[in-house]
């Protein structure tokens, strides 16, 4: 029984909804407005967080950098003025290294040579956009890189300042294309290097190939490139997770000697986490998500007060049909649920509409940014909670209001 009066309901509700279609449809797209704002960025927010984590994961939690960095700006003596720590130059790196042998760690050296190289095979060349990196023989195990063709720097390459050199899988593609590039020759301001092998595919991150890049012996790097003031970076990666705080705390009092910093100076150098990293970039999403319930609660209120009214003149409109329905014997309840049932439809309507826009411009908007695009499956979830409690809240007060209609006033309504 409550189920055949329950598709009567639905049946009667449809029936209204064809009769003000245009009101109805003005309604929907209020309401749809408001989803599709949130689903759209909560769309954008998670495939960003995903491309991240994607990004970063690779270099594992069990690693750490320790770099140059700008401190905040200090208040002292109630003037403000920044910081600015000085580059690790390569006789600290070198220091370090050698100074730094705690259990379970293989520390690594590098610098980015340049962003801007011209690299030459045969006749050809490419445009100049290479980035350059000098390593040592643990730069792609700590960096979580792998190759996909040939082989890694060993410790001969690296102690004898060979001119072999691993190129990104971009090469494959470009300037290497339709050959084996391994034992290869090209060449890099003049110096002619073998090439031994070939990175993974890393992909874009916010625009910038990870792909578009050599990597040479530092030592090699460091006769090529002879720019002042080189910045050099450490990374060690720590091979059990239980001792990486205490590796941390190890490398940093290193650090501090290496720098011969009296006990009551601050550290000049930075010490960051990989993992810290990937959180504190993931933390920045959460205002966007803010953003997004923001606008989407200022539009969906708008659509509320939207939908109550075009209930409470429905309700106007069919007064004489309730107090038919009520002189009949309907109920106060069934009249209330004919009406409810109404709103519930269009909120869901408007509610799905504004899912399926929202998923296509998020998916438009990660495409363009090259994000990786995931399924926002929370965001379709509060989509379809906040559309029911638009319809709950905008078809609460129709429905009890035509509930409560007087069914001999009623009848007698022009």
């Amino acid at each position: 029984m409550m189920l055949k009066l329950f598709k009567e309901n639905i049946r009667i509700a449809f029936g209204s909804i064809k009769t003000q279609i245009l009101r109805t449809i003005l309604t929907v797209l209020i309401i749809a407005i408001g989803i599709t704002a949130l689903v759209g960025i909560l769309t954008v927010v998670s495939a960003l967080e995903n491309t991240i984590s994607t990004d970063f994961a690779s270099m594992g939690a069990n690693t750490f950098n320790i770099n140059q960095y700008e401190n905040k700006v200090r208040n002292r003596g109630g003037r403000e003025r920044e910081v600015i720590n000085p580059i690790i130059s390569y006789p600290e790196a070198v220091a370090f290294k050698n100074k730094y042998k705690y259990p379970f760690t293989e520390t690594s050296l590098s610098f980015t040579a340049t962003s801007t190289a011209e690299v030459k095979y045969l006749g050809e060349k490419t445009d100049p956009e290479i980035t350059i990196v000098g390593v040592d023989e643990h730069f792609i195990t700590n960096s979580g890189l792998e190759t996909s063709l040939g082989r890694s720097f060993n410790q001969f390459d690296i102690d004898n300042n060979t001119y072999s050199c691993i190129v990104g899988s971009d090469f494959e593609k470009g300037l290497l294309k339709d050959i084996n590039p391994i034992d290869k020759v090209i060449s890099i301001r003049g110096a002619r290097f073998k090439v031994i092998g070939v990175l993974k595919e890393k992909g874009s991150t916010f625009g910038n190939s990870q792909d578009l890049r050599v990597l040479i012996p530092i030592q090699v790097a460091r006769s090529l490139f002879t720019a002042p003031n080189i910045n050099y970076t450490i990374s060690v990666m720590v091979s059990k997770k239980e001792v990486l705080d205490e590796a941390i705390d190890n490398a940093t009092s290193t650090m501090r000697r290496v720098r011969k910093l009296s006990p009551v100076r601050d550290n000049n150098f930075g010490v960051v986490r990989s993992d810290d990293l990937i959180n504190r970039i993931l933390s920045i999403t959460q205002y966007l998500g803010i953003a997004a319930w923001t606008i989407s609660v200022i539009t969906i209120l708008g659509s509320s007060i939207a939908l109550m009214n075009i209930m409470i003149v429905s309700v106007t409109e069919r007064t004489r049909e309730i107090g038919v329905r009520k002189a009949l014997g309907a109920k106060r309840s069934t009249v209330a649920f004919q009406f409810f049932i109404e709103t519930l439809l269009i909120g869901q309507i408007g509610g799905l509409v504004g899912i399926v826009l929202g998923i296509l411009l998020g998916f438009a908007i990660a495409t363009a940014m090259s994000f990786v695009f995931v399924i926002p499956w929370m965001a379709i979830f509060a989509a379809f909670a906040t559309s029911f409690c638009v319809a709950l809240v905008s078809g609460l007060y129709p429905a009890i209001k035509a509930s409560k209609l007087d069914p001999i006033e009623a009848l007698r309504y022009e």
